[in-house]
């Protein structure tokens, strides 16, 4: 009889040189995003809105929402759609890599010594080769700013 092993998929994503695994469940799409429209008077973060077969989606971009140097003008983001709380929302990162399936008996909690901006968004890690994947907690990662600082 053979030991059945729980997996789960992630779309791996990279931002400034970070590994993030996105539960595939949460990714409605990828895409590459065209025209997007600035908002008056949105944080720094909201990158825009942009039209996507007819739904409005808000474009987040994760280096802005981490605190991290914005991307070079050069450098077009890649989006991952994703839905939060009945509303479509295009996380901008550097690049989206390939899914994997991971086993959940190999994931680990948040290393106590991992980057605060890091930690704030990752639910757990997976070593992989030499390098950290970091578990987006997309939820986490949705919450604007100030409602984050007011929660904690």
């Amino acid at each position: 009889m053979t030991e059945s092993v729980e997996t789960r998929s992630y779309v791996t994503v990279d931002v400034a040189g970070q590994i993030f695994g996105i539960a595939i469940e949460r990714v409605r799409e990828v895409f590459l995003p065209d025209r997007l429209t600035h908002v008056p008077l949105a944080p720094p973060d909201v990158a825009g809105v942009l039209n996507l077969r007819g739904r409005i989606v808000t474009a987040i971009d994760m280096r802005l929402r981490l605190s991290l140097p914005p991307r070079a003008p050069e450098l077009r983001p890649m989006a991952i759609g994703i839905d939060h709380k009945q509303e479509a929302f295009a996380l901008l990162v550097d690049s989206v890599g390939d899914v994997l399936e991971l086993s959940e008996s190999r994931r680990e909690t948040t290393p106590a010594t991992l980057a605060p901006r890091w930690a704030a968004v990752a639910e757990c890690v997976h070593r992989l080769d030499g390098r950290l994947l970091l578990v987006l907690d997309v939820d986490r990662a949705l919450e604007p700013p100030a409602a984050a600082a007011i929660a904690a």
